[in-house]
């Protein structure tokens, strides 16, 4: 076997070993197997998309995940894909059109859609192929796109289907309404910005009161054109004689009732609210409720049209904004103007505000198909993670309106319905249906034109889980990978993709699609901040990855991912974990060069060093604690137990005390410490390979067996293993080495001095342990000695105690007392007065209410680290007083 490099370089390693998974089939799951299945559904990115910090923390969650439990013996699917990102994707081809001086409308509706399928086939992969690089195992042969057919038959079904029961239909409903895209826009893809306004408040002159007035208040003046209604509180004394007259609207002169109704507030502004139900999503509720007219003002440009006043026809809605007041100050009828900060919905696309706007659009009954979802939460079926999330879950799908499922665009699944010359609707998966069920309704041939809408997005990955396993058609897949183990995302989609997954799963297949969901949190930069382009504080993965490595940043990820928590990343702690590979890979140097290996034969339960057997003890405690931190979704716990264990208990501990015995004369126990440190090389790659999989795959070639290291089990321990003698008394080494370093960096002991160990009331036990391992001690404490004091200790000797027994440090000719305990005073004063700093401005109201979380949050965090500090030194001192 070839000797290993020096340095573990991640870029040499990375390419190489992800070629010959992928090329072996090692991702691939088996529809014919025995084992018990696996499956996590990939939450499709769009094929617009490229890697970011979000991605990076959710794929390498369930990449973890899905090799853990392949590496478990489960029959693993990790079912790979990419959505066709409808508005999104539609943009980018319609910009780099834009660039030649060509619209999509230039072109028509096919040659821009075959525009748009080349701009796919040529662009479309780049975040799969970043998501190799991160080391995502998926099984890529399986990889679907939102628009392949197979899937796209699947939408045409449930649209069908879903439209004959009734759930879904065409209405005239309020919606957001982008007006630069020209198209219906869901609610995840609206904004909300804070925009420095105004706020204008109008008298409507009440009629039949003479000069009497009412003032409402609004922030778009434009909306007034169409208002039907004025709404006041029931309760409210100043206006309860004005219920059921009229207003009458300034500069249009429309006879509009006064209501009363409880969502008028008589505390926020002049208590009267003007009512636009065309217009806003509250003005159309009260306007259900009161049958007040839905009077749409706006065309698809928002701008003003026939509806209103000729002089306002055509304006766009800003400079009908300035008209409409100058109209109405020279009539007398404003009352003031204040500045007021308030926000605004945008298109998260286009960038400009939406309009609620009336239109004729497709919509799906979200109740209905909530109601089975509610339930199968509630009994347990599919379970949240962490569990508070439900309550989000619950409270949108308890209030859920109805779904505007079209889009007025070009690119995305569209819509299977017809039009015949008189308007009616026929609903079918082709059109060659759709054309009989129209001659069996008229009586003859007719001429049908299609609906030119397109589906929402989220319509047809809200079938994924199922989709993508052949369904409709009852395939293999579809009977064995269905429903999914779990469903890893974000928490800002849980109403729109993981609500809508859970509706269509129930209601077409009779089940949840997933029974388990994890939602994992925000990825932010090392001070809390969320990351955006504006604050310049974007973290790049791939360049962390060219810098780190992909095991650094995956271990990072994973490391801090805890559940519930905003992950706080900086490059330093990618840097971290980048030297935790390299610790591993020195290791794995070191234990080759002593020419450790694995016989054939090796019996982990036969070794009769107490070093050997301790650490086959804690590697099998620690594979305990790993199982039940995966299966609650701990991978921070997860990462940390890999991290201790290998660090410490591996490298700093086990490998220092193989050394001696390593270069001693008793043949028989090098030969057996040889062997198990390889046994614990090949148990340790194991275990770390689902979180770092390249550089474990890379050693695996030295101390594994012939299959590669993705196509091998977990370790398998019995609990016969369990050492607790053996653990006790290495435990014990362990704790008196480390009190005695703790000791020597307390004191500011010079590194190079040695300082004899005096120890007072040893019982038997620990006389023969201090026997036993004196050599280490003098070795790994710097210990110039063991003793055992029979009489008093002596002065200047600082003490600590392990279990029965006391060890004395004679540290007076090694280390100024005086000096040192002037030094450790000083050094708590300062310590104190930064300590002081931060506390006071904790304790500051003014500062906790204006400072930004993040800011607050670190102060916290810098007074935990001050105490700690204050603490570290008071021991010290302490122990110094006690001399």
């Amino acid at each position: 076997m070839a000797e290993l490099d020096k340095i573990f370089r991640a870029n040499d390693v990375e390419a190489k070993q992800y070629e010959r998974w992928e090329r072996s089939g090692a991702f691939a799951s088996n529809v014919a197997s025995n084992a018990q299945p696996y499956t996590v559904m990939m939450p499709p990115p769009n094929v617009t998309g490229s890697l970011h910090m979000g991605h990076a923390l959710t794929f390498t969650i369930q990449d973890v995940l899905v090799r853990w439990h392949r590496m478990s013996g489960r029959d693993a699917l990790w079912q790979p894909g990419t959505d066709h990102a409808g508005i999104a994707t539609q943009m980018v081809v319609e910009r780099q059109l834009a660039e030649q001086g060509i619209t999509r409308h230039d072109l028509g509706r096919e040659r821009f859609l075959e525009k748009v399928w080349d701009w796919k086939a040529q662009s479309g992969g780049t975040i799969t192929r970043q998501l190799r690089r991160l080391g995502a195992s998926a099984d890529w042969p399986r990889e679907r796109f939102t628009m392949d057919e197979g899937l796209s038959a699947a939408v045409r079904k449930v649209f069908v289907q879903l439209h004959r029961e009734g759930l879904i239909y065409r209405d005239k409903r309020l919606v957001n309404w982008d007006p630069k895209l020209h198209t219906a826009i869901s609610d995840l893809e609206v904004q909300q910005q804070e925009v420095h306004g105004k706020l204008w408040h109008f008298r409507y002159p009440v009629e039949g009161e003479g000069e009497s007035y009412i003032v409402v208040a609004t922030t778009r003046p434009e909306t007034m054109l169409g208002d039907s209604g004025v709404a006041i509180h029931p309760e409210d004394e100043r206006y309860r004689h004005l219920i059921g007259k009229s207003v009458l609207l300034p500069l249009v002169g429309r006879r509009i009732p006064i209501v009363a109704d409880d969502y008028a507030d008589p505390e926020a502004g002049s208590g009267a609210v003007k009512m636009t139900p065309a217009h806003d999503f509250n003005d159309f509720e009260v306007g259900k409720r009161h049958g007040l007219e839905m009077i749409n003002i706006f065309d698809r440009d928002a701008r003003i049209n026939e509806n209103a006043p000729e002089a306002y026809r055509g304006l766009d809605r800003y400079a009908a904004r300035a008209k409409i007041v100058a109209d109405l100050e020279a009539l007398g009828l404003v009352e003031t103007i204040e500045d007021h900060l308030h926000n605004v919905p945008h298109g998260d696309r286009s960038g400009v505000a939406v309009e609620p706007w009336m239109t004729d659009q497709w919509f799906c009954d979200a109740k209905t198909l909530a109601q089975p979802c509610i339930e199968a939460v509630e009994q347990g079926k599919t379970v949240f993670v962490p569990k508070q999330w439900e309550n989000v879950y619950f409270e949108w799908m308890r209030n859920i309106q109805p779904w505007c499922i079209s889009r007025q665009i070009w690119w995305g699944h569209q819509i299977p319905a017809w039009y015949g010359p008189d308007g009616r609707i026929f609903v079918e998966e082709s059109e060659a249906e759709a054309s009989a069920a129209a001659q069996a309704h008229y009586g003859e041939e007719v001429e049908l034109t299609r609906d030119t809408d397109v589906l929402d997005t989220w319509f047809s990955s809200a079938l994924w889980p199922f989709s993508t396993l052949g369904w409709p058609e009852e395939t293999p897949e579809l009977a064995r990978y269905y429903p999914g183990e779990v469903l890893v995302t974000g928490f800002d989609i849980i109403f729109f993709w993981v609500a809508r997954m859970m509706m269509m799963g129930l209601h077409f297949m009779g089940d949840v699609p997933f029974r388990h969901v994890y939602i994992h949190a925000l990825v932010r930069d090392q001070h809390g901040q969320k990351m955006s382009k504006s604050k310049g504080n974007i973290i790049d993965p791939l360049e962390l990855i060219e810098t780190y490595g992909s095991d650094a940043l995956r271990f990072t990820l994973s490391s801090l991912a805890v559940p519930g928590r905003d992950v706080k990343l900086s490059p330093e702690r990618v840097e971290g974990y980048r030297n935790f590979a390299t610790k591993l890979w020195n290791a794995a140097r070191f234990a080759q060069i002593q020419g450790a290996n694995l016989p054939p034969d090796f019996d982990p339960g036969r070794l009769e060093q107490p070093v050997n057997r301790w650490i086959v003890s804690r590697l099998l405690v620690t594979r305990g604690k790993l199982d039940e931190a995966i299966a609650g979704y701990r991978l921070n716990d997860a990462s940390n137990l890999l991290y201790h264990f290998a660090w410490h208990e591996v490298c700093d501990w086990y490998l220092e005390f193989a050394k001696p015995i390593l270069g001693g004369g008793d043949e028989r126990a090098v030969a057996e410490t040889r062997a198990t440190v390889g046994w614990t090389m090949n148990q340790l790659l194991r275990l770390l390979h689902p979180f770092m999989p390249y550089v474990t795959e890379e050693l695996w070639e030295h101390f594994g067996g012939g299959d590669a290291l993705i196509s091998t089990g977990l370790p398998e321990l019995d609990e016969s293993l369990r050492a607790p003698e053996a653990e006790a008394e290495i435990d014990w080494l362990i704790r008196l080495i480390g009190e005695v370093r703790a000791v020597r960096s307390e004191m500011n002991v010079p590194a190079g001095a040695k300082v004899d160990l005096l120890v007072k009331d040893a019982n038997a036990t620990t006389q023969a342990r201090l026997a036993r391992y004196a050599d280490l001690l003098e070795r790994l404490a710097r210990a110039s000695g063991v003793e055992l004091a029979l009489g008093d200790l002596p002065k200047g000797a600082v003490q600590i105690v392990i279990d029965e027994a006391v060890v004395a440090l004679p540290l007076a000719e090694v280390v100024d007392l005086q000096a040192e305990r002037a030094r450790l005073a000083k050094e708590i004063d300062k310590v104190s007065g930064e300590l002081g700093k931060i506390e006071r401005k904790l304790g500051n109201p003014q500062f906790l209410q204006k400072a930004p979380a993040e800011v607050v949050e670190e102060q916290k965090q810098r007074q935990d680290d001050y105490v700690q500090a204050r603490e570290k030194l008071e021991g010290a001192l302490k122990r110094l007083e006690a001399i």
